[in-house]
């Protein structure tokens, strides 16, 4: 069974396009806010870096030292990232044996699967 959600945005004047979305309050645009682009990208960090977080947390195993860094692969004649990288860095005393599986972890990330499969989009006037 398909569930519906459904995000509400809105236009609070000069530059801004702000949603709300299960009590989130989200701005963008203006006055030093990310743009939505930003977070989109921030999107695929931070869930990467969520999946990870969680993997470690499961385990008991420390997240000081842990860390991500993303890289994006811009072509300025499509005006497209043509790949997007993530580096975990490990503290020294993360375990061998779950380099593998960390990485695992982070390839779970709900927006990278997202953006392998997208979903339909359907914009209209109502």
């Amino acid at each position: 069974m398909i569930e519906t959600l459904e995000m509400d945005v809105s236009f609070p004047g000069d530059h801004r396009v702000d949603a709300n979305f299960e009590g989130v309050h989200i701005p963008t645009g203006a006055d030093g806010e990310p743009s939505p682009f930003d977070l989109f990208l921030a999107s695929i960090a931070t869930c990467a870096g969520i999946k990870v977080l969680y993997f470690c947390q499961e385990r008991s195993i420390s997240t000081e030292g842990l860390s991500l860094k993303q890289r994006m692969f811009y072509n300025p004649d499509s005006r497209m990232f043509e790949k997007i990288e993530i580096d975990i860095h490990l503290p020294p005393d993360f375990p061998d044996e779950y380099h593998d599986a960390v990485v695992r972890a982070a390839n779970t990330c709900g927006v990278k699967r997202h953006l392998l499969n997208p979903p339909e989009f359907d914009v209209h006037v109502s």
